[in-house]
């Protein structure tokens, strides 16, 4: 019961209790919650998308299963806790370099390829967090070619 009033109580201070090893203020969460929601804007969830979201975040960050499943799981938390993109594109706008952004919006694409197309929403989202990342059209544009033509996938 004392635990519950501790936990309420920092809740509503706006303190967060450290329950892994993914803080608020981790790039790789935000890059995770970026790659949930990119998979999840279209209203269906894949199998085919969740995998190459784990196979992503394992070869991104070097992360064993039990990371990796924790990280996914705290992505789809935040995710579906958050009202914009921008608590997450401010951490990596904060933390990254250009090149590693640059990254981020390769990777987006590879999250809206993986099912084989990219839907008109995860393009317009992948659009969102590039202009707040600041990665420009020409840019965004010559990663979504990349990715399409390494994955074979249709770039509509």
């Amino acid at each position: 019961m004392l635990d519950a009033l501790k936990k309420f109580f920092k809740g509503l201070s706006g303190e967060q209790e450290q329950e892994g090893r993914f803080s608020e203020d981790d790039e790789r969460l935000a890059v995770a919650a970026l790659m949930f929601h990119i998979i999840t804007v279209d209203g269906e969830i894949g199998q085919q998308e969740l995998d190459q979201l784990k196979r992503i975040l394992q070869q991104q960050y070097d992360l064993s299963d039990d990371d990796t499943q924790e990280l996914m799981d705290l992505a789809r938390e935040r995710d579906e806790d958050s009202v914009d993109l921008y608590r997450f594109t401010s951490v990596l706008k904060r933390k990254l370099e250009p090149e590693q952004r640059l990254r981020v919006i390769e990777i987006l694409w590879e999250m809206g390829f993986a099912d084989g197309s990219v839907h008109e929403f995860e393009d317009n989202t992948i659009w969102r967090v590039a202009e707040l990342l600041g990665v420009s059209s020409r840019d965004r544009m010559e990663l979504k070619q990349k990715v399409a033509h390494r994955q074979g996938g249709n770039n509509s």
